[in-house]
């Protein structure tokens, strides 16, 4: 009986992309760079509609979805439709409602924090540029 020698463990090369996967391939500098925060120094002005899109876009879907629990919600109290249908419109209707409402709510409770958010930053560069100023004597 000849006993086959057991198959070599696989090696694996200091160029091949496995071993590309367990060196760090970011630094400190550049997860800094690469995070979502916005940078004071390379911030570009920003029109009001790019700062405030993102509200207006979520209040007007609430408005929509509550103005469309509200219809819905009326419909299944004025019209006379069979059991089901009603059952299905009185659950489907308040619903809608609390959507639409809490969608509309977050957008507007989110306007303020990014006008807080807005003066906390104009405030901040302000600073940057005074401690520059009198660094750089």
């Amino acid at each position: 009986m000849t006993m086959e020698a057991p198959p070599k463990a696989l090696e694996v090369d200091e160029t091949s992309p496995e071993s590309k996967d367990l060196l760090p391939s970011q630094t400190a500098s550049s997860l800094c760079i690469s995070s979502r925060s916005e940078s004071v120094w390379t911030a570009a002005p920003r029109s009001n509609w790019e700062i405030y899109r993102k509200p207006i876009v979520i209040m007007s879907v609430g408005g929509a979805i509550l103005l469309f629990g509200v219809v819905i919600t009326a419909l299944a109290y004025t019209l006379n439709l069979g059991n089901n249908s009603l059952k299905v419109l009185k659950m489907i209707g308040p619903a809608f409602l609390s959507l639409g409402l809490m969608m509309l709510v977050c957008g507007l409770v989110w306007v303020p924090i990014i006008k807080k958010k807005q003066k906390q930053r104009q405030k901040s560069v302000f600073f940057q540029s005074l401690k520059s100023f009198f660094l750089n004597r």
